[in-house]
C-alpha cells in the first residue's frame, strides 16, 4: 500500500478510483472474533466511536474463536477466585469439586516450558499477570462462564477433580462466547460492518490512520485514528502453509474459519511491521479424517483429543506418539504435526470399554469415522487401510508391556506406564483387553498459526526498525512470539482478550490525542 501524508490522501483516492472515502471511526478493529472484540469494546469503553470490519458473512461471523470449544486458562488461587469470574457458582458444587489451584508461576512456566522457552517472557508476563482481571471484566462484559466438567474433570469417589491448570470455558462454547460479545458490543453501539476484507493500511509520516476495504465488491477508504488488527493467522491459506510450515501441510485440514488467510499479517508487513515469532510451527490437533475441507460453523468435535486413554497407530499398525506424555492440554497441539508426518498423514486411535466412557462427546457426534468390533482380530479388517498383521503385533507387545501393577487415575499423572517398548507410553496405560474395541480415523487438523509481528507489552506493533508505528495495534492470532513447538490449552483465547483489552484501550488513547491535534 503506498504510503502518503493525510493531506494529500483524498487526491491520491480520486485517482485511483477510489471516492468512496468516509471517517468512519475513532478506532476500527479489523477482525470479529473474541481477541478484536475484546478490543473493540475496550475501545468503547475508554470512549472511542468503534467499527469493526469482520470479513466473513454475518452467519459465519466469529473468526476462529466461534469455532472454538470456549476454555480460557487464567490463573486463580482457589474457588474463591473462580466465584468472581462464575457469580453463580453454587456452595454444592464446590463442595462436590477439587477445583485445585493454578498460580502465576505454573501459568508462566508452562507457557514456557512449552515453548521450549523460545516465547517472549516480557508477553507472557504480561498474558498471565491480566489474565484473571480480564476474565472479570469480560463477565462484566456480559460473557457469562461455567466449570469445564465434561472435559476437564474426571469423578472419582464421588467427587470431581479437574486437571491440567484449565476449569473455566464460556457457556455454549466459542459460538456462545462470540454471540455473547457480539450482544455486548450492539448494546453498546459498536457498529459491526460484515463482508468487508480489509485489504491494505493508510500510513503517513505520522502513522497509520486509515484502512482500505473490499466491501460487497467495491472497495472503499476508511478513515480512522487508530487502527487495531485482530484478523487471525494464516491457517486457511494452504499456498502459506506450504511455504511456511513445509512440505505437505497444504494438506492439512483447516479446523476453522475458511477467512483467516493472513490478511492482516501482510497489511502489517507491508506498513513496516517486523515480522516475528515461529512461522514454521503451528496448533496442530489430532482430527477426523473425513471432516469437511474447513471448519463449519454447527459442526463441533471433529478434533480428537481423547488419545491419553488409548494407543495410535499410523497406517503400518505401529505407534508413533507417547499417548500419555502428559496431560492432553500440554500436548495435544502437538499431535496433529506427528499425524501428518505418518504414511498418508493418516492414523487410528485405539480404545476398548475400560476407557470409552472416559471418552468426551467429541466421540460421540454422528460424523465420525469409527469401527468397532468384539475382538482385535475383527477390529483390524474393518479398519480396512492399515497393515493388518503390523497392527495385531503392536497390540500384542502392548498388552503385555503395560505395568498393570501401577493403580489408573486419568485425574492426575499417574506414572502407569509401558515398559520395553520403543515408543513408550507414561501415563494411563491399558491393556486392550475389554471389547467392544474402537478405533477412530484421524488425521491432521491446523488450528492457528504461530507466526505473526510483534507487539509490545501494550499491544503496539513494532517497526523493522525498532520504534512503534504510530496508531497501530493488533491482538490474537497474528501477534508473534506467544507460542513455539507447544502451546497450553485455553491459552489462545485467554492471549486474545488480555492483548485485545489492551489493544482497545491503547487505540482509543491514541485517537484522543490525535483529535487534540486535529488529526484526521
Amino acid at each position: 500500500m503506498p504510503r502518503c501524508g493525510a493531506k494529500d490522501q483524498r487526491r491520491q483516492d480520486t485517482a485511483m478510483g477510489r471516492t468512496d472515502t468516509v471517517e468512519a471511526a475513532d478506532v476500527i478493529v479489523v477482525g470479529a472474533g473474541n481477541a478484536a472484540m475484546c478490543a473493540a469494546l475496550s475501545a468503547q469503553e475508554a470512549g472511542a466511536r468503534v467499527l469493526v470490519l469482520e470479513r466473513a458473512p454475518e452467519g459465519d461471523r466469529g473468526g476462529n474463536s466461534a469455532h472454538s470449544g470456549g476454555a480460557f486458562r487464567t490463573v486463580y488461587e482457589d474457588a474463591e477466585d473462580l466465584k468472581r469470574i462464575i457469580p453463580d457458582l453454587t456452595d454444592a458444587e464446590i463442595e462436590m469439586t477439587d477445583f485445585g489451584t493454578y498460580t502465576r508461576d505454573t501459568f508462566f512456566d508452562d507457557c514456557m516450558r512449552l515453548s521450549n522457552w523460545r516465547a517472549n517472557a516480557d508477553l507472557i508476563e504480561v498474558l498471565v499477570d491480566r489474565s484473571l482481571g480480564t476474565m472479570v471484566w469480560m463477565r462484566e462484559k456480559g460473557v457469562r462462564f461455567v466449570p469445564i466438567y465434561g472435559r476437564q474433570a474426571f469423578k472419582v469417589d464421588g467427587r470431581f477433580k479437574f486437571w491440567g491448570g484449565l476449569t473455566v470455558e464460556a457457556v455454549g462454547g466459542g459460538r456462545g462466547l462470540m454471540d455473547m460479545l457480539f450482544a455486548s458490543a450492539g448494546k453498546r453501539g459498536i457498529r459491526v460492518l460484515y463482508n468487508s476484507r480489509a485489504v491494505g493500511l493508510l500510513a503517513g509520516d505520522d502513522g497509520i490512520h486509515g484502512v482500505e476495504v473490499i466491501h460487497d465488491g467495491k472497495r472503499r477508504i476508511l478513515r480512522a485514528k487508530a487502527i487495531v488488527l485482530g484478523s487471525g493467522g494464516f491457517h486457511a491459506n494452504a499456498e502459506w502453509r506450504a511455504r511456511y510450515l513445509g512440505p505437505d501441510w497444504d494438506l492439512a485440514k483447516p479446523r476453522g474459519t475458511r477467512f483467516n488467510t493472513g490478511d492482516g499479517i501482510q497489511m502489517a508487513r507491508d506498513a513496516g511491521a517486523m515480522s516475528y515469532g515461529h512461522w514454521s510451527g503451528c496448533h496442530s490437533v489430532a482430527y477426523d479424517r473425513c471432516a469437511p475441507e474447513f471448519g463449519e460453523l454447527g459442526l463441533v468435535g471433529q478434533q480428537k483429543n481423547g488419545f491419553p486413554m488409548g494407543i495410535m497407530v499410523n497406517l503400518h499398525g505401529e505407534r508413533f506418539f507417547n499417548e500419555g506424555a502428559d496431560f492432553r492440554n500440554y500436548i495435544y497441539a502437538t499431535l496433529g504435526k506427528a499425524v501428518l508426518q505418518q504414511p498418508s498423514g493418516l492414523a487410528w486411535q485405539i480404545f476398548d470399554q475400560q476407557v470409552a466412557h472416559l471418552l468426551s462427546d467429541e466421540y460421540r457426534i454422528r460424523q465420525i469415522t469409527k469401527v468397532q468390533a468384539d475382538t482385535i482380530e475383527e477390529l483390524a479388517e474393518k479398519m480396512g487401510d492399515l497393515d493388518r498383521e503390523g497392527f495385531l503385533r503392536t497390540v500384542r507387545e502392548w498388552n503385555a508391556a503395560v505395568r498393570t501393577d501401577v493403580p489408573f487415575n486419568p485425574n492426575i499423572r499417574d506414572g502407569r506406564g509401558t515398559a520395553g517398548l520403543k515408543v513408550p507410553k507414561t501415563n494411563w496405560a491399558n491393556p486392550l483387553t475389554k471389547p467392544p474395541f474402537i478405533a477412530i480415523g484421524i488425521t491432521c487438523g491446523v488450528t492457528c498459526t504461530y507466526g505473526g509481528i510483534r507487539v509490545n507489552e501494550g499491544a503496539q506493533v513494532v517497526s523493522e526498525d525498532g520504534p512503534v508505528i504510530p496508531g497501530l495495534f493488533a491482538t490474537g492470532e497474528m501477534v508473534g512470539g506467544l507460542y513455539y513447538t507447544g502451546y497450553p490449552g485455553g491459552a489462545g483465547l485467554m492471549s486474545g482478550s488480555v492483548f485485545g483489552r489492551l489493544a482497545g484501550s491503547g487505540a482509543a488513547a491514541h485517537a484522543a490525542r490525535a483529535g487534540n491535534t486535529g488529526r484526521a
